[in-house]
């Protein structure tokens, strides 16, 4: 998934989670959370995604060797 769409499900579940609904729609679907620690793991869930997929990717890794000549 993108990052731009990681953040709108991310915002439409803390929405959700605000006003104490405990179903989010996205893409023509419904999810239906049983408890406020399923929405929580979930949030929890999407932020790792995002930062992770926010995060710069770390470059190639050159090595160099001699033989101390």
């Amino acid at each position: 998934m993108e990052p731009e769409e990681l953040v709108s499900l991310r915002d439409a579940l803390l929405r959700a989670r605000a006003t104490g609904t405990r179903s989010v729609d996205y893409d023509g679907k419904r999810v239906t959370y049983a408890t406020d620690a399923e929405m929580a793991t979930a949030l929890a869930d999407l932020e790792r995604r995002i930062n992770a997929s926010t995060r710069p990717r770390p470059g190639a890794v050159r090595f160099t060797t001699s033989k101390g000549v």
